[in-house]
């Protein structure tokens, strides 16, 4: 045997042996390279918001007032009203119903802790539906209604920091 076919069949079954390891890793399918900020879009609705993509945060939040916590069929559930304003500064109120997923307890820039309600809502990022879960906040004093947190995006997207609105917004 030659030493350059020696080196690759070494070569070819060192790769094969990384085989079975590398499939039972994460697939990077679908994950697209994102800016520090992108469009997105609510199902049913024909508006796109732009969303903070944010590596820091562990949950999404989104902006939501009127919080008010109920049971059905013995399950917790949260009514609200997002505030959504549009790449056209118009705003939107979306009045939704969804079931409690959890409480999680968020530490504030002052110091102050604040008990969130966590529900999972649909977007279009990127093309595509997604489900995440977004903790529900007063977002009024920031500049972006909605903050895409590491859990969604582990999933979606590693972020470009000097690069904003690489992605679709719109489902298809």
């Amino acid at each position: 045997m030659t030493p350059a076919r020696l080196l690759l069949v070494i070569i070819t079954a060192t790769l094969t042996s990384w085989g079975p390891h590398v499939a039972a890793e994460k697939p990077v399918t679908g994950i697209v390279i994102a800016g520090w900020l992108e469009k997105i879009a609510f199902p049913g609705h024909d508006f796109l918001v732009k969303a903070k993509l944010d590596t820091g945060a562990k949950t999404s939040s989104i902006y939501a007032r009127d919080i008010t916590r109920f049971e059905r069929g013995n399950e917790p559930w949260v009514g609200f009203t997002l505030v959504m304003e549009d790449t056209r500064n118009r705003v939107h109120q979306l009045i939704m119903e969804q079931p409690l997923q959890r409480d999680v307890i968020i530490k504030n820039h002052d110091g102050d802790h604040d008990d969130r309600p966590v529900v999972e809502l649909e977007i279009c990022f990127n093309g595509y539906l997604h489900k995440a879960e977004f903790t529900l906040a007063d977002r009024h004093q920031f500049n972006y209604p909605v903050l895409l947190g590491r859990r969604f995006l582990s999933e979606v997207a590693v972020i470009d920091s000097s690069k904003t609105f690489t992605t679709q917004g719109r489902c298809p």
